[in-house]
């Protein structure tokens, strides 16, 4: 039987690192791309010396890693940092069947022709899609210790796997990077169209709401994943791209393999009914009395699902910001809205879940946010969604989300948001609209109203620009 030889390995590794030939840059393909905003905030990881880490890509399927990388190997060579220096590998290839992270090592030392792999001369490793090498995180974590001069950055569709393994072998060795699916900042930024917004004195107005709008609901359809939102053709079929090579993937082979779970048609029944209600609240008794599944089960399975970055579970508080003994009520919401039209049907300016994925996009825009958020019930109210303090646990902010301007036209219908700030001293709280921008004073709080689009704009365009949304939440 012919085995693989080491030279056709070499080939294939001097194929993937075109920029070995001499040209200095990667493919055309991936060099016309344009860069998603989230890159400069990975870049700066990877070209640190120190601390002495690997950065470890995570995300759902679908969102860019592998593009990220290959601009990540442009910038450093527009930095100076010579070509045989920096290595990519797709590990996913056939080629690397059966090769550990040392192999591929010393393959590539030997394809550049790195003689002195101790030098002083920084060099740069990439390993894409590195699930599918076998214990994959013990020999990484013995690589980032041996090699002082090489930094790793590795990635991986399959998310929930690499989360777990990084917690469990990865403390002190790996920095954890989480891409999400296109913020709608970005979503105007690669669509050409950040003319629809101005943004003076740090707030953000729009300078077509009704236009905006129309993206917003594009976002909201198709916006979560770029080759989504520039294909026309995936488009007319959101499900048979989202939904069979995304999410079929990780519910029928990526968690399955993972937790070892059996009954795979239990588990597409429980996501299916959790995102048809993203936005709502759920009760661990009503999900186990409509499914016929034990509770601890369906907690369990929704762990995975949230490892697995399809969901996202945010717990209830009451009027007083006080936490629940048992976490029985929650709510749970789709870590990208567009995931909601593959499943389902596609939004129209009438659908009667337009608010509800409205509220699911604000959340979205959090994705690479790792700080609790909570949203408040109590037996004559809600408020949708409440920051506490990380040290008093007091809430610091509240808002309301409304795909609708009745709330900005009659404030006092905002019972519910009034209370809540009364009791817990919050002077001013955000409602969103669908068009109202202004500010208004009621019973003692001042009402921010943003439009929903403008809201979640801001909190993306502030999020990749690291700036830290205020308590105010002023927009």
């Amino acid at each position: 039987m012919q085995q693989i030889s080491k030279d056709q390995v070499i080939r294939r590794l001097q194929a993937e690192n075109c920029w070995w030939g001499g040209s200095d840059s990667i493919s055309e393909d991936y060099a016309k791309l344009r860069r998603r905003a989230y890159f400069e905030l990975l870049f700066p990881l990877i070209s640190a010396a120190l601390p002495k880490r690997a950065v470890l890509l995570m995300g759902p399927r679908r969102v860019g890693k592998t593009v990220m990388m290959q601009q990540v190997v442009q910038q450093l060579i527009s930095e100076g940092v010579a070509a045989k220096n920096i290595c990519y590998f797709s590990v996913d290839h056939p080629i690397y069947n059966g090769l550990g992270l040392e192999k591929l090592l010393e393959l590539y030392f030997e394809a550049a022709e790195l003689t002195n792999t101790n030098s002083s001369d920084r060099v740069f490793v990439l390993f894409d899609e590195i699930q599918y090498l076998k214990d994959w995180e013990i020999h990484l974590k013995s690589l980032v210790d041996r090699y002082s001069n090489i930094k790793f950055l590795v990635s991986g569709s399959s998310a929930a796997a690499l989360k777990l393994k990084s917690d469990e072998s990865g403390a002190g060795r790996f920095t954890d990077f989480l891409l999400p699916p296109l913020t709608f900042h970005e979503y105007i930024d690669l669509s050409g169209q950040n003319e629809l917004i101005t943004v003076e004195n740090n707030f953000a107005e729009a300078r077509d709401i009704v236009e905006l709008n129309k993206c917003f609901l594009n976002y909201l359809n198709f916006g979560g994943y770029p080759e989504v939102m520039f294909s026309e053709l995936i488009q007319s079929d959101p499900g048979r791209f989202i939904k069979s090579d995304i999410i079929d993937r990780v519910l029928l082979r990526d968690l399955p393999s993972l937790y070892g779970i059996q009954d795979i048609q239990e588990l597409n029944y429980l996501f299916t009914t959790l995102a048809f209600n993203t936005a709502n609240e759920v009760s661990l008794e009503d999900l186990s009395q409509s499914s016929g599944v034990a509770k601890n089960t369906i907690k369990r399975y929704i762990e995975y699902l949230e490892a697995a970055f399809l969901v996202k579970i945010v717990h209830r508080i009451d009027r007083n910001a006080n936490h629940f003994q048992r976490a029985n009520f929650f709510k749970i919401y789709l870590t990208n809205p567009s995931m909601w039209s593959a499943l389902f049907e596609t939004l129209s300016t009438e659908s009667r879940v337009l608010p509800y994925l409205a509220e699911t996009a604000i959340f979205s825009q959090w994705f690479h946010i790792p700080e609790p958020r909570y949203y408040a019930r109590w037996s004559k109210g809600e408020v949708d969604i409440v920051g506490l303090h990380p040290g008093t646990q007091k809430p610091m902010w509240a808002i309301e989300v409304k795909w609708s301007n009745r709330y900005s036209q009659d404030p006092k219908q905002l019972r519910s948001l009034l209370t809540f700030c009364t009791a817990n001293k919050l002077k001013e709280a955000v409602v969103t609209t669908l068009t109202d921008h202004f500010s208004v004073e009621h019973g003692g709080i001042e009402l921010r109203f943003v439009p929903t689009s403008i809201y979640c704009w801001t909190l993306g365009h502030n999020i990749v620009k690291n700036k830290q949304m205020l308590p105010t939440h002023r927009v």
